[in-house]
């Protein structure tokens, strides 16, 4: 039998930044699910924070130079490699001068949120997928870990559903605590416009806050399950709504093997048909 693909994307992989429930989960879990039977690939942002020479990032030039529209501008895509050799696994990472090169992650150096986090956003999706389409891998379900990477569901629905290569790709998406506090841009649901998102997808993302945004995410989702022992109240109350398919928290022991058979599960099920 064929093995199940799994494409994981986050805001932050352990140990090319500090660690985090994120980064860890996101270095951990492509680990254990690889090595319980399925094929992975993970993908980050190379953010100017990540040491370039400690951790060995190259350029893969046969990857990089496509193109992105991002609010009618183009930014070229550039894609760097890295193997965490104790797992076994390689990270591709998503760059790009204008969105990722200042040497922070999603915040500023004064803490604030950086104010074109939503075309960072928009441009990691793109840069995910379209890398995905040229080295011929097709995932059958695609893990999302942290905000950054949520809009991800609303492209595999709303713009790349007519794409041969990710017709059947489901989106699970995971819950932290993790937040952001300063609304996106206000023209964010504007810049979807730009990307065929449908109207009516558009609309719901007038209001561009945390809370608004991830319900938007999950409504979109085929699954969703929760990656921290204690979700905040406003979160389990999204996560209690979904109508997808959910997971709640498990222990790290028991991880690989109940979301190796969710993803089965989700892979197999026409949940949003």
């Amino acid at each position: 039998m064929e093995k199940k693909k799994v494409l994981f994307i986050s805001q932050e992989i352990f140990p090319f930044l500090p660690k985090s429930e994120i980064s860890t989960t996101s270095r951990r879990l492509p680990q254990v699910v690889q090595e319980v039977g399925k094929e992975i690939r993970v993908f980050t942002p190379r953010f100017g924070a990540i040491n370039e020479r400690r951790h060995q990032l190259h350029e893969v030039i046969r990857l990089s130079g496509l193109n992105i529209s991002i609010d009618d501008q183009d930014h070229p895509l550039i894609i760097k490699v890295a193997s965490v050799s104790a797992a076994r696994m390689q990270v591709y990472f998503i760059d790009n001068d204008d969105y990722f090169k200042r040497k922070t992650t999603v915040e500023d150096d004064k803490g604030g949120f950086h104010e074109d986090n939503d075309e960072r956003a928009m441009f990691f999706c793109h840069g995910v997928l379209e890398t995905v389409k040229k080295l011929g891998w097709q995932p059958d379900v695609i893990h999302c870990h942290g905000w950054l990477t949520g809009i991800m569901a609303l492209y595999i629905k709303h713009v790349y559903n007519k794409d041969p290569h990710f017709k059947d790709t489901k989106v699970v998406y995971s819950f932290y605590n993790d937040a952001f506090t300063t609304p996106w841009n206000e023209r964010f649901y504007e810049k979807l416009k730009h990307d065929n998102m449908p109207n009516e997808v558009v609309e719901k993302l007038k209001d561009t806050s945390f809370l608004n945004i991830t319900k938007v995410i999950t409504e979109n989702c085929d699954g969703v399950n929760i990656a921290v022992e204690n979700l905040s109240p406003d979160l389990q109350a999204i996560f209690d709504a979904a109508e997808c398919m959910k997971l709640d928290y498990i222990s790290e022991e028991h991880q690989a093997k109940e979301l190796s058979a969710f993803f089965d599960k989700v892979i197999e099920a026409n949940v949003l048909a």
